[in-house]
């Protein structure tokens, strides 16, 4: 059985009259949201370095691959967002084509997955700061008041209008890729250790055992990156922004990725970078621009990775508040979450609800006695990153199903070809990630294998949600994942 889009009831408004703020964002803007949340620095400072403890000089290779996997699912992801124009983006798109009640998982993982993503970073926070403030002024403070302080400080970035954020993201985000471009340039001006080399880039280094490492932790540092599609109903022209941001993200990221790494090899060199990196991971890019820029530049670095943080933070915040307008004004959240401020044109009751519930979660972690790294953002983090790959695998499925319905022009290779490849490309990813997560987590088997999990969980928990609602509130049912009345055409069928 299908239902036209004609035939679904009229989207649910929000509570409130206002509405987002349509027409803010350019591609930049979107793209500064969707980088901002990859956080590159602290991705490079924190994470690279285990990288190329694994898989050697070839680790640059290995952000190349994810980038270009992600090209892929890009191709047939933006080629649904000219299609599917519902405020629910990744829950959307997958019910339209793989039906409601997966749509509907789909929706959950998304919550969960973004909820993950943001929450356990309040524990980056608290260990970044306190690092910084360590190795500026030798001074120690308690983790908690430092997350909690970030909650209210992204509390209230999200409740103002979304082309603040979009400000703040821009010029937090020039100060971490600055920092690393000012490595690289004394990096090159210096010639690196040993003279500049292109090793890295060798079959030879790149086909090791450590490079399935190597690319579960690249899929990781692009999570978020699906993101553009929230941003639909506050671009301009979101028939272009949306598609051009994306690929504006994920080739900066591969490519800055790529390159950054390679500089952090050339620094110390090809024959003794992963001697560096095994003994002193965390102080690896501080060490280096130490010596190729001045100890002043590592302090500057340690303060805009706390930014790079910051901006990390405030993205995911924003998305998740989008994914729970969306849900609430389907009648799936409480209704009250789909309020939006008359004046700032956001959707702060959303907002502040995911406030709560960081600060619900922190609390709850800082009573358990648990460190803010090892246990609030790696337990916290890594089932939200295995929900986004679920989700981003889904999204993959679900582009092909959709086409092989309805009336469109599209060809072959966006609405086939590309979404099967990546697909494809995607299960890989989680396999590669789900067999390593113990280098994600560092925790035992037990505590990985209910990380892993949670996510799938959650997804099939939907099934039965799916179900009550067709059967106690047909009306919300009939109406999930459906488009605006006024953009819906005709042609448009959600499988039931």
């Amino acid at each position: 059985m299908s239902l036209t889009a004609s035939e679904l009831p009229e989207e649910r408004a929000p509570a409130d009259t206002a509405g987002l703020r349509s027409g803010s964002l350019g591609t930049a803007d979107i793209a500064f949201f969707v980088v901002s949340a990859a956080a590159p620095l602290t991705v490079m400072a924190g994470v690279a370095p285990l990288a190329i403890l694994l898989g050697g000089i070839g680790a640059p290779v290995g952000y190349l691959l994810a980038g270009l996997t992600l090209a892929v699912f890009a191709v047939g992801f933006t080629t649904m967002s000219r299609h599917v124009t519902s405020g629910g983006a990744f829950y959307a798109y997958i019910a339209r084509g793989l039906g409601r009640p997966v749509g509907i998982g789909a929706a959950l993982l998304a919550l969960i997955g973004y909820n993950g993503m943001e929450i356990g970073v309040y524990g980056l926070l608290a260990s970044a700061s306190r690092d910084t403030l360590h190795a500026l002024s030798g001074t120690d403070v308690p983790w908690l008041p430092v997350s909690l302080a970030g909650l209210l400080l992204i509390g209230y970035g999200g409740y103002r209008s979304i082309d603040f954020g979009a400000k703040v993201l821009g010029v937090l985000l020039v100060a971490e890729t600055g920092i690393l471009v000012l490595l690289a340039g004394g990096v090159l001006l210096k010639g690196g250790a040993h003279g500049l080399s292109l090793a890295s880039l060798a079959p030879a280094h790149v086909l090791v055992p450590g490079t399935a490492a190597v690319l579960s932790f690249a899929f990781a540092a692009f999570t978020g990156f699906e993101s553009t599609v929230i941003y639909r109903r506050e671009a301009r022209d979101p028939g272009r922004t949306v598609p051009r941001a994306t690929y504006l993200a994920v080739g900066f990221l591969g490519l800055f990725y790529a390159f950054t790494v390679w500089i952090a090899v050339q620094a110390f060199g090809d024959d003794q970078v992963v001697r560096a990196a095994g003994q002193d991971p965390a102080g690896l890019f501080f060490t280096a621009i130490t010596t190729y820029v001045g100890g002043w530049a590592a302090d500057l670095m340690h303060l805009f990775i706390v930014t790079s943080v910051i901006a990390s933070l405030l993205a995911f915040h924003n998305a998740i508040n989008r994914y729970a307008l969306a849900l609430a004004e389907e009648g799936v959240l409480p209704g009250r979450l789909g309020r939006i401020h008359h004046r700032h044109r956001s959707p702060y009751v959303a907002g502040l609800a995911q406030t709560a519930l960081g600060a619900v979660v922190v609390l709850a972690f800082w009573a358990a006695h648990a460190d803010p790294y090892q246990q609030l953002l790696l337990w916290v983090n890594t089932p939200g990153m295995i929900g986004l790959l679920l989700l981003q695998l889904l999204a993959a499925i679900a582009v092909p199903c959709y086409f092989r319905r309805v009336r469109h022009t599209e060809g072959r290779l966006r609405t086939v070809i590309a979404p099967v490849l990546a697909a494809a490309l995607l299960t890989s990813a989680i396999v590669l990630v789900v067999t390593h997560v113990d280098l994600f987590t560092g925790a035992s088997p037990a505590v990985n294998a209910l990380l892993v999990v949670a996510a799938p969980a959650v997804f099939l928990l939907g099934l039965p949600l799916a179900w009550w609602l067709r059967r106690s509130r047909p009306d919300v049912y009939a109406g999930f994942a459906a488009e605006p009345a006024e953009q819906a055409p005709a042609s448009k069928e959600l499988p039931s």
